[in-house]
């Protein structure tokens, strides 16, 4: 399995112009900066779709990326750390859609679980409502959100195997476990390397089914 190693340079080839990626992290909280900084300055594909909770600070190289001209679309829950964004989204430069935080998390659990949407109550009666279908169920109201699935996710992880399982710590979970199964591509940057059985089962966050290649960074990367 050791062919799932490989360097960011090689790893962000995979991105082509025109394509959705998942960027997982909260703000640089399990931000894999390694593998966008690669996508900046490595792959000069453009016409982007960029799926990430907040499009992090100045200081990540989201930041960059989003401010290169190459993103055309952002789906979003939080921009306030990122006044590029807040800038596309004023003139219209590019596409910025925002959502509830736990509707972004579940439109991308449900396109990696196969659905067809999810239903939620929450922004029914609000701006958040605006050109999406409203379904009533036992007199309540709810918002049909359509799934999203990706084709390249880049997420962060503490330690991978030999064969891809996962080990994601604490609050770095947040949107690297749900990307890792939304999207065609999945490229995981690693603090820790390890051979297959070392992780224990029980401790496995992402199976490494989902994993396409892993880029390990720091010493010994």
């Amino acid at each position: 399995m050791n062919n799932k190693v490989i360097s960011a340079e090689e790893a962000v080839q995979k991105v082509k112009n025109g394509d959705m990626v998942m960027v997982g992290g909260f703000l640089a909280g399990g931000f894999p900066e390694d593998l966008v900084r690669a996508l900046v300055d490595t792959n000069p594909a453009s016409n982007l779709t960029i799926v990430s909770n907040d499009t992090g600070t100045p200081e990540l190289s989201i930041y960059k990326l989003v401010k290169s001209g190459r993103v055309k679309r952002i789906f979003a829950s939080y921009i306030g750390s990122n006044p590029e964004t807040g800038r596309l989204l004023m003139t219209k430069e590019a596409e910025v859609q925002l959502f509830p935080q736990g509707t972004l998390a579940e439109k991308i659990r449900a396109g990696g679980a196969g659905l067809g949407g999810v239903l939620t109550p929450v922004g029914v009666g609000t701006v958040v409502e605006e050109g999406k279908q409203k379904i009533k169920i036992d007199e309540k109201e709810y918002l049909l959100e359509l799934p999203l699935k990706a084709d390249v996710a880049l997420i962060r992880a503490h330690k991978a195997d030999e064969a891809g399982n996962l080990v994601i710590n604490g609050s770095s979970r947040n949107f690297n476990m749900v990307m890792a199964t939304a999207a065609e591509y999945v490229v995981a940057q690693v603090d820790e390397y390890v051979k297959t059985g070392e992780i224990d089962p029980n401790h496995v966050n992402v199976p490494g089914i989902f994993v396409d290649a892993i880029v390990k960074v720091g010493e010994n990367a």
